[in-house]
């Protein structure tokens, strides 16, 4: 990175704009998202709503639920990659796949998932004797493998079919397609420079060295992984009338899914919702919130619950193991005096 482009980030972080900014931008979503929801369901039939639930085969569900337990079981792999980038092999699957699975299920309903997705894995690696530097550096690898994804889906997604895109930003279809090209160019490029040479970001104990091409590659494999399998479970719940090809679907979920995640919204919610509703105008209105509600609680709601069942079970057992360490001490051995 240049260094008259590190001392301008400086400068703005420490002028606090773009934390400013940040906010700014998530109060502007949230706020035009309840604008377009408040207009949008003026007119829902609750009673209509409530038949579109009924009547939704039980088989659609668990196909989407299987999808859904397969995107977050990829996922988990988040969490693997980046332990063994900065040089922690020693950590099994099992931790990484329990951290990856609760931090991410309860950053995504809980909102700003950066620092509650965090506080989740610290409290679980930091038994591994991970620091907070090294939780923080996982936190960036996982980050970074989701946003490549995101790039990669997006980029070949809009550039496939840019009606889809400009549905839900009003741009026309070759403004979303030029988009979406430099977004693969951008993605291109940043391969190229990792596969160039070994790269380093961050300055002193918070230095982070990027996966080199190939291990990329592998990022944005994961993450396309991912959001297919989230998008194909949205796909399986949106009425079957008119057909919508997958790639208009995926587009606009990811694109939604996007939206929310800038807005710090509880599980994007109003924001994520208003994206949907807009970019598949297409569907009836009922039955698009119906798929919509159950894609919320497959999604958000069960991995939640799940989560929080399974952080406070290993928190009892912790609790139990602490008191009854030295109930050991004392049956195997007599204390020695000080």
């Amino acid at each position: 990175m240049p260094e008259s482009l590190r001392r301008a980030i400086a400068v703005l972080r420490d002028s606090q704009i773009l934390h400013k900014l940040g906010v700014a931008t998530s109060v502007t979503i949230i706020a035009v998202a309840c604008y377009i929801l408040y207009h949008m369901l003026q007119d829902i039939d609750l009673d209509d709503l409530l038949e579109a639930l009924r009547g939704t085969d039980m088989r659609t569900v668990l196909l989407a639920g299987l999808c859904v337990a397969a995107g977050y079981f990829t996922l988990t792999f988040y969490d693997l990659f980046a332990l063994r980038a900065i040089g922690r092999p020693d950590v099994p699957y099992r931790i990484a796949a329990f951290a990856g699975f609760t931090s991410y299920s309860i950053g995504h309903n809980v909102g700003a998932s950066v620092f509650t997705g965090g506080a989740v894995r610290y409290r679980v690696y930091s038994a591994w004797g991970l620091t907070g530097i090294d939780v923080a550096k996982v936190c960036f690898l996982a980050g970074l493998t989701f946003w490549l994804g995101n790039a990669a889906v997006l980029g070949l997604g809009v550039a496939y079919h840019p009606e889809a895109a400009s549905s839900i930003d009003q741009l026309p279809a070759w403004l979303n397609r030029l988009a979406a090209l430099g977004v693969i160019c951008l993605l291109v490029a940043y391969v190229v420079w990792v596969w160039a040479g070994p790269r380093r970001v961050g300055r002193g104990n918070w230095t982070v060295g990027l996966p080199g091409g190939p291990l990329t590659l592998l990022q944005i494999l994961i993450g396309i992984v991912d959001l297919g399998f989230c998008a194909l479970a949205m796909y399986i719940l949106v009425p079957d009338e008119p057909h919508v090809g997958f790639v208009i679907v995926a587009v606009i979920f990811v694109s939604a899914t996007l939206l929310g995640f800038a807005s710090h919204s509880p599980g994007g919610l109003g924001v994520f919702d208003a994206a949907m509703l807009v970019g598949l105008f297409q569907f009836d209105k009922e039955e698009l919130l119906a798929g919509m509600l159950l894609f919320r609680i497959l999604y958000y709601l069960v991995p939640f619950v799940i989560s929080v069942i399974l952080l406070t079970l290993r928190e009892i057992i912790l609790s139990v193991r602490a008191r009854g360490a030295p109930v050991t001490l004392h049956e195997g051995s007599k204390p020695e005096s000080p």
